[in-house]
């Protein structure tokens, strides 16, 4: 009699895993852990239009770090892993929105600061097709910080001044330039100065039936683009729009030249504040003129449950308020292509807990327009984003 029949018998050993287990749980472990690298660690992101050209070009492939500012707990935990706002190649949300958890930063080795290259979720609903998604599935942008929690801002003829001092610009800033070509200019020699379709725009024939242009070039494209012979011309651009600029109010550019003429200044996007930037604990004294400027970023961003404008008055929880606390910080950014960058100037603030991570190095870089065997951009391989 086997009087150890209780004990699992030495021979006996565990069933092998079928091919399928196998790769079943392989699977498994990959999108976990590409989910917690995602997450807490890095995530990889393309770079689709030409805002923050030539620092960043479209088709380079980039890596984001989320450990510099600190990962963002999600705030919508029903979701398919590795998605954002849609299944992939399909227009069905990703996450169900039945409940959603409230958010939270983990420690970061950094804040966001001046010049920081930046990943964000953009505010407004109308730049996220319209719909009012969760904060950390709104769509994503990169542009560079140009002014951080308690500056003042302001574009002084194209130049970015911050609490009275210039910001260094971007090596690779471009700005618009209207060309002037005795003919329209060939494709090839377009490519031969590195200028691809999304840097012109053809204007048209002259007066004198000269060929214009309106190209986005660093300076020393510029100058180098002058020298040649078939170029007649070639003025900088200066953007004076007044419309349809943030704070999208009458204060803003309440200025006059000069105290006898009394002329009235407005911002543009080459001309533009001087403009506060709210931070965290900092006081506002509440009025019509602080209200027009700030009042739909504490309405919308700033944490208020109940929150309302009423007869020119902030009306928080039932009771009006006549000096309100900011409850997070925010930003102001700009895109190196300053000339053609959707940017803080058209849109406002980006508020603390919209703030994904640092731009941190380029893994692959292609460029759309070349041939096959120029598609791929070696000499930008793994260059750290500065």
């Amino acid at each position: 009699m086997n009087w150890k029949f209780w004990k699992k018998k030495d021979e006996e050993e565990e069933k092998p895993k079928s091919k399928t287990r196998e790769w079943v749980d392989a699977i498994v472990f990959a999108v976990v852990a590409a989910t917690l690298i995602r997450w807490l660690i890095m995530e990889a992101y393309t770079i689709p239009t030409p805002s923050m050209e030539n620092t960043l070009l479209v088709g380079d492939f980039l890596f984001v770090s989320k450990f510099h500012y600190g990962t963002r707990t999600t705030t919508t935990p029903l979701q398919i892993p590795l998605t954002h706002q849609k299944i992939w190649f399909t227009e069905i949300p990703s996450y169900i929105d039945a409940f959603h958890l409230p958010q939270f930063r983990l420690p970061g080795i950094s804040h966001v600061k001046r010049e920081d290259v930046v990943v964000f979720n953009i505010p407004p609903k109308e730049l996220n097709e319209n719909k009012e998604y969760p904060v950390d599935l709104k769509t994503n942008y990169i542009k560079r910080c140009v002014a951080i929690p308690g500056d003042v801002l302001k574009v002084v003829n194209g130049e970015v001044v911050v609490n009275d001092q210039p910001l260094t610009k971007p090596s690779q800033m471009q700005l618009s330039y209207i060309v002037t070509a005795a003919d329209p200019i060939n494709e090839r020699n377009l490519s031969k100065l590195d200028i691809g379709p999304e840097d012109y725009d053809p204007l048209g024939r002259g007066a004198g039936n000269e060929m214009q242009y309106r190209m986005w070039l660093t300076k020393e494209k510029a100058d180098e683009m002058k020298q040649l012979p078939y170029i007649k011309k070639m003025e900088e651009e200066k953007l004076e729009e007044t419309f349809d600029l943030f704070p999208y109010s009458h204060y803003a550019g309440k200025n006059y030249t000069t105290p006898d003429s009394m002329k009235f200044v407005h911002w543009s996007a080459d001309n533009y504040g001087p403009l506060w930037m709210p931070e965290k604990g900092a006081k506002l004294t509440i009025n019509d003129s602080t209200l027009a400027i700030y009042g739909f970023t504490i309405l919308n961003y700033d944490h208020n449950k109940d929150a309302k404008i009423e007869n020119g008055k902030l009306i928080i929880d039932g009771k009006e308020v006549y000096e309100y606390t900011f409850n997070q910080n925010y930003y102001f950014m700009m895109g190196d292509n300053r000339h053609n960058s959707l940017d803080s100037r058209y849109w406002g603030f980006v508020p603390e807990d919209h703030i994904v991570g640092k731009a941190f190095f380029i893994w692959l870089s292609l460029d759309k327009n070349a041939g096959f065997l120029n598609k791929i951009r070696w000499r930008r391989f793994f260059n750290l984003i500065k």
